[in-house]
């Protein structure tokens, strides 16, 4: 018998993949997590969640039940993260758990909803706050918070397509200066109570229609919601063990800290009322203890607030679109993976595209910022109530998975990670109403758009 000739295996350029690395140290998804989750949350919802509860207890206990939360669902992805790495994150999950038709239809919910109307959103306040010190009014008119939001879009997207390090670089300075900017306000309220002075306003309210637990935890989750993204770096961790995991406890417990040191700083100078009526809480403590430069000061770390998060969106969510279009046969500019540059260049322009249609969608319906809260929440909340459970239903058909790290008091803590999710779309659907429909009537397009994908998708990889 002949002896066939020995067979080429070597790829060729055509079907070379550049795939991810391992470049990233555990301080660069903790900037990214805390990135993600403390942006304009803290300097928004503070006064919401104190106009809906009567005492500062139970501001502090409403807060500290948001961290605890958020901590118990960080386990879980902790778990998920540790045992099936890809730079897909909630959508490699979901694929595993659920199979290839909803992990493309959240893959579309981040790509449309989700990922680019929290950039469209936190686009307005940055625009909103730097128009009170750049007045393009005269030339641009209603629309110059629109147009400032957009030029930061454009130039978060030039940043990061100079390459993974320029962007994490970035991110973590970024997210210093907004360390910094929570830090100052209990520095702010300590000179303030050190010097004798009393709280503005009274830190209880004599009125029992002011307790509503349920719409001050609504807005209580909103401000903690964004840390599940760091989970996307889980195939970039130069430790795969234990890499993803740390970050995402030390950035929870980080933010946390900061929370409950910023709303002390609000009752301290403004009392429970004084926060409730604020339009813009930390600057008018900073100005009632610093005057007007405090005031200006705060301004512009709330503005590098809002573009920290806004860059942190823009190193996460591409990563999502590329994990999802990577496993449909002919996505192939999507799919792309730069290895120069370690980003998914085409990820990124499309989602950066797809932002700056919502700031004008956002413009043109003259709501900015609350168009967009409305335009996300629900569909937010649904998926993440699908990744909690996930850890159950992957642990039951993927017994045999190395689990490097295991959530404790399984399955309490993913069923009550579940359950609180569930309540809060919920309480998204009840309290943002019609607004939320556009959102969800954007999802059910996607299932539309993404339904024929089913039999161009290759089956799930299996590889942990």
């Amino acid at each position: 018998m002949s002896q066939s000739p020995p067979q080429d295996l070597t790829p060729t350029p055509a079907t070379t993949v550049a795939l991810p690395q391992r470049l990233l140290d555990v301080k660069h998804a903790v900037a990214l997590c805390v990135g993600m989750v403390v942006g304009a949350g803290i300097f928004k919802t503070s006064p919401m969640v104190a106009g809906a509860l009567s005492s500062s207890t139970d501001l502090y206990l409403a807060w500290a039940f948001g961290g605890l939360l958020s901590f118990i669902g960080a386990l879980c992805f902790a778990e998920m993260a540790s045992s099936f790495p890809d730079t897909g994150g909630d959508y490699f999950f979901l694929r595993r758990a659920y199979g290839q038709r909803l992990g493309f239809l959240f893959a579309w919910s981040r790509f449309a909803v989700i990922h680019t109307g929290s950039m469209a959103l936190l686009a307005f306040v940055f625009g909103d706050y730097l128009a009170q010190v750049v007045d393009l009014r005269p030339y641009l008119g209603e629309f110059a918070s629109a147009v400032l939001g957009a030029g930061l879009i454009l130039a978060l997207t030039g940043l990061n397509l100079l390459g993974v390090r320029v962007g994490m670089g970035t991110q973590v300075g970024l997210t210093s200066i907004v360390l910094g900017g929570l830090l100052l306000l209990g520095l702010g309220a300590g000179v303030y109570v050190a010097d004798g002075h009393l709280p503005q306003t009274a830190l209880a309210v004599v009125d029992a229609q002011r307790q509503n637990w349920g719409l001050g935890l609504v807005f209580v989750f909103l401000a903690y919601g964004g840390w599940s993204d760091a989970a996307t770096l889980s195939a970039e961790m130069r430790d795969q063990r234990n890499g993803i995991k740390r970050a995402l406890w030390w950035g929870l417990v980080l933010v946390s800290g900061l929370y409950l040191l910023a709303n002390w700083a609000y009752l301290q100078v403004l009392g429970l009322d004084g926060l409730a009526k604020s339009q813009a809480p930390a600057a008018e403590l900073m100005r009632a203890v610093f005057g007007k430069p405090g005031e200006l000061l705060m301004v512009a770390i709330v503005s590098l607030t809002a573009l920290s998060v806004m860059n942190a969106i823009l190193i996460a969510g591409p990563r999502t679109t590329y994990a999802a279009t990577r496993d449909v046969a002919g996505a192939l500019q999507l799919a792309r993976w730069d290895a120069k540059r370690g980003t998914p260049t085409a990820a990124v322009l499309a989602t950066s595209g797809v932002a700056l249609g919502l700031v004008a969608f956002g413009a043109a319906t003259r709501g900015g910022f609350s168009t967009m809260v409305d335009y996300l929440s629900p569909v937010y909340w649904f998926f993440m109530t699908l990744s909690a459970l996930a850890v159950i239903v992957l642990r039951r058909r993927e017994p045999a998975v190395h689990r490097p790290y295991k959530v404790p008091f399984y399955p309490v803590l993913p069923l009550a990670f579940a359950g609180c999710c569930l309540y809060v779309l919920w309480s998204s659907v009840v309290y943002v109403r019609a607004g939320a429909m556009v959102g969800v009537g954007v999802l059910v397009l996607g299932a539309l758009l993404l339904l024929p994908l089913r039999k161009l998708a290759s089956p799930p990889n299996q590889a942990a």
